[in-house]
């Protein structure tokens, strides 16, 4: 279902998602706003889609509940670097949820002081311990009053106060929550087991084994690949062009246009190292000093967002008319194009995951090119770096197996490189077998290591580590190391861990495990974050359950 919402989203309504993308930080300042594209004005005559106290079908609640959710999730993580748009999506289904029930139970809004503690808590106010840093916190303040036209500290405090009340829900839902004696004793054995390790690690790329394989066993190789080396669909279409160089000749700015889109973009438009300006005390009281350096860049800049503004409303409108006019087979579409006078463009066949330069390299053209079909012969306008554009379905060459001959090159590297990766694990059993050999003899685990490298050919770089808990380890400790000590007791070598470059032995040369009664602080401390843990989990699982009952309400019938 969310999976369905989301096509039903980006199909439709793809000014939504430039405004998650266009939200950007810089100092502290959010400015949202919906790119130009098809919207309710674009697809007139959709079914309502109530989602609580939303339309999903109309564009501005899709605005409020994305807008909101978007504001929300980055002032928790501080920017949208982690999340992408199909999570975002999710957050705001569920953030809803929460607050539908919040409504029903009757939840108050948040106080004064509950807003401030958790304003304290929020990522985007934190410095690099994670504590609360006033000063970051009055700057975006400050920032927030001089940006007229982006969110308002009332906007922050709504959202916030929101927030709160969908967290108080969580907490009511995930309850006390419940976790057994043995998940505890697991947890605190692995976190807080002392180890003292060793290491050998043994490079990859200097294992060098000779492999000539003749051409039967390549062959057998390529045939028993399975779809390995299958050439993927490839979609032809051909494209309506709607570029910032056919708009940009119509766009004027004027001076104070160009110096108010400075001034809200100061970082975009550095001064060039070589500018002469005017001598240091003359500048130190010319305000226009640093503008009048580069006013030519930031008037050419403003004329190609503008111009690309009105490309894509170029795009949406012919699109939209051509829906309103019901060409919906190839000759009724051609000869629509025709009497706009618009030639569409050719476009070598391109994989999904190739988009091709005419269209930008932009991937989501290549996403919505392959939405395309017999049911389904024009998109929507998609913009890419260049404006924007239609894409006219002509057909889908289906997958195809190539000819041995085709890729030979190909396979011949992928069988040395599978090859040796398999001689590579088998000297990494033996040299295990040597290891512990003359380890139970009584060496030294740099001496056992050297010995081993002399008989097998590898060159091992050993290293000690002093005793440590996973609560507390080293931050430079190889997450491969982490990884091999789950199943080591004291005294035991690890497989040999191969990752992209490396190839890594762990000996455990002592396990000492906690406390493991509840006699111990950590004991109570464990309890209570896994109780926490496993309430959180249930409190989510109901609220998406929630969400896909309230989206099936209304999900079209196919």
């Amino acid at each position: 279902m969310i999976t369905w919402i989301q096509r039903y989203f980006q199909s439709h309504f793809k000014a939504i998602f430039a405004v998650l993308l266009a939200v950007i930080i810089v100092s502290f300042v959010f400015t949202i706003g919906a790119a130009p594209g098809i919207g309710d004005g674009s697809r007139r005559g959709l079914s309502d889609r109530p989602f609580f106290k939303y339309n999903l079908a109309l564009e501005k609640d899709q605005e409020r509940l994305m807008g909101d959710a978007g504001l929300s999730a980055n002032l928790r993580v501080g920017a949208f670097g982690g999340l992408d748009s199909a999570q975002i999506q999710n957050y705001a289904f569920q953030r809803a949820a929460a607050l539908h029930l919040a409504d029903l139970w009757h939840i108050p809004a948040a106080t004064a002081a509950e807003i401030e503690t958790q304003i304290k808590t929020l990522r985007m106010f934190s410095d690099p311990t994670g504590q609360f840093d006033a000063k970051a916190y009055q700057t975006f303040r400050d920032n927030l009053k001089a940006n007229a036209r982006g969110v308002t500290e009332a906007d922050i405090a709504r959202i916030v106060s929101d927030d709160v009340r969908a967290e108080k829900v969580n907490n009511l839902l995930a309850g006390p929550g419940y976790v057994l004696p043995a998940d505890i004793k697991n947890q605190l054995s692995r976190a807080d087991t002392s180890w003292t390790v060793a290491t050998a690690t043994v490079s990859y790329a200097d294992f060098k084994p000779e492999i000539k394989p003749t051409d039967a066993e390549l062959t057998q190789f390529f045939e028993q690949a399975g779809g390995r080396y299958d050439i993927p669909p490839r979609i032809v279409v051909s494209y309506l062009d709607f570029s910032v160089t056919q708009y940009i000749a119509a766009v004027t700015v004027g001076d104070a246009e160009v110096r108010a889109f400075y001034d809200a973009n100061p970082a975009r438009f550095p001064k060039p190292a070589d500018a002469k300006g005017p001598p240091a005390a003359l500048a130190a009281t010319d305000a226009n000093a640093d503008f009048n350096a580069v006013r030519a860049q930031v008037e050419m800049s403003l004329k190609v967002e503008r111009a690309r503004n009105l490309a894509a409303k170029a795009a949406a409108d012919f699109a939209h008319d051509l829906y309103v006019a019901k060409a919906t087979t190839p000759a009724a579409i051609e000869n629509f194009i025709a009497s706009r006078k618009v030639a569409p463009k050719a476009i070598a066949p391109f994989a999904r995951d190739e988009a091709p330069a005419e269209l930008g390299r932009s991937p989501e053209a290549a996403t919505e090119a392959f939405r395309l079909g017999k049911d389904r012969l024009v998109s929507d306008a998609v913009a890419v770096p260049t404006g924007a554009v239609i894409l006219l379905w002509k057909d889908l060459q289906p997958t195809r197996k190539p000819l041995f001959s085709e890729i030979r090159e190909r396979v011949a590297a992928d069988f040395a490189e599978n090859e040796k990766r398999k001689r590579f694990v088998e000297l990494g059993r033996s040299a295990k077998s040597q290891l512990e050999a003359r380890l139970k003899a009584g060496d030294a685990f740099d001496k056992a290591a050297a010995a081993v490298a002399a008989a097998t050919g590898l060159k091992f770089e050993t290293k000690s580590l002093s005793a440590f808990t996973l609560r507390d380890r080293p931050q430079d400790l190889d997450f491969t190391v982490i990884g091999s000590l789950e199943r080591l007791e004291k005294g035991q070598v690890s497989d040999l861990s191969v990752n992209a470059d490396t190839g890594v032995f762990v000996y455990a040369a002592d396990k000492k495990l906690p406390d493991l009664s509840e006699a111990n602080p950590r004991y109570a401390e464990t309890r209570t974050q896994l109780a926490s843990f496993t309430g959180r989990l249930g409190a989510s699982a109901y609220i998406s359950e929630l969400v896909e009952q309230e989206l099936k309400k209304s999900e079209p019938k196919s």
